[in-house]
């Protein structure tokens, strides 16, 4: 039995896509990203100064309760790492029932969270310096601290 000869039509269809036609996709694809990327990343930045300032939040609760125990905060000296391991230098806790917390958190940029005591902006200060780890900045480079 012969076989039907194709048809122009389905032989065009059995082509593939046009140059055309990749191009209008490729196009919209573009136009979604450029759109969509922004905002993402935006997002993620935010994100971190959000998880930046519930660090701050915690160590300073953690301070409270150390200062509850003790009558006092840690010393400049004995620093942030007085909530995880008991004090060995300056003048020792006399009460001191931590640790107080697990562990020290680093901020959302990796680097440590920052103690004064005393404050620059209240009786003690914890911050983090933001993205780029330098004092002050602005935008995601600022300063997120207790006293905000």
């Amino acid at each position: 039995m012969p076989t039907a000869k194709p048809s122009l039509h389905s032989l065009r269809r059995a082509r593939g896509f046009t140059l055309i036609e990749l191009l209008v996709v490729l196009v919209i694809i573009g136009v979604l990203a450029a759109l969509i990327v922004p905002n993402v990343l935006n997002k993620a930045d935010d994100a971190r100064v959000v998880a930046a300032r519930a660090d701050v939040g915690n160590l300073m609760q953690a301070l409270k309760m150390y200062k509850l125990d003790n009558q006092r905060y840690p010393t400049a000296e004995q620093g942030l790492d007085a909530l995880v391991h008991k004090p060995g230098s300056g003048p020792a806790p006399i009460n001191w029932h931590g640790p107080y917390l697990e562990k020290l958190p680093n901020d959302p940029w990796g680097n440590p969270y920052q103690y004064a005591n005393p404050g620059i902006k209240g009786e003690i200060d914890v911050f983090s310096y933001g993205a780029d780890g330098k004092p002050g900045g602005e935008g995601n480079d600022a300063d997120i601290g207790s006293w905000q």
